[in-house]
């Protein structure tokens, strides 16, 4: 059996940030969107994306508009609301990411 590798390498637009600090460690979570482009029609889609590091002038490139490459590995989720109701996605956790210039 061929032996499967949880990563990714992906580009897009940063959407929304949030930055939460933590005692020992900082959380970006961002919204990235990503596009396919083809004769008949372009898609857009946003995808859930988090970056962990311990200091925060690491995640200052994660802001709202920029073009940003990302590496990493799919983390599901999985919660239930104050309504009862069972929620679930899959979360882009970067290990790497670098600034991209746009090619426009």
């Amino acid at each position: 059996m061929k032996n499967l590798k949880n990563s990714f390498e992906i580009s897009g637009y940063v959407g929304f940030t949030e930055i939460r600090s933590f005692e020992k460690n900082n959380v970006c979570r961002f919204s990235l969107a990503i596009s396919n482009k083809n004769k008949e029609e372009k898609t857009t889609a946003f995808l859930y994306a988090e970056a962990w590091m311990r200091e925060l002038k690491y995640l200052e490139p994660i802001e709202k508009g920029k073009l940003i490459t990302i590496s990493g590995y799919f983390k599901p989720e999985e919660w239930t609301d104050s309504d009862g109701q069972k929620h679930n996605r899959t979360v882009l956790v970067a290990k790497t990411f670098a600034t991209v210039e746009n090619e426009e």
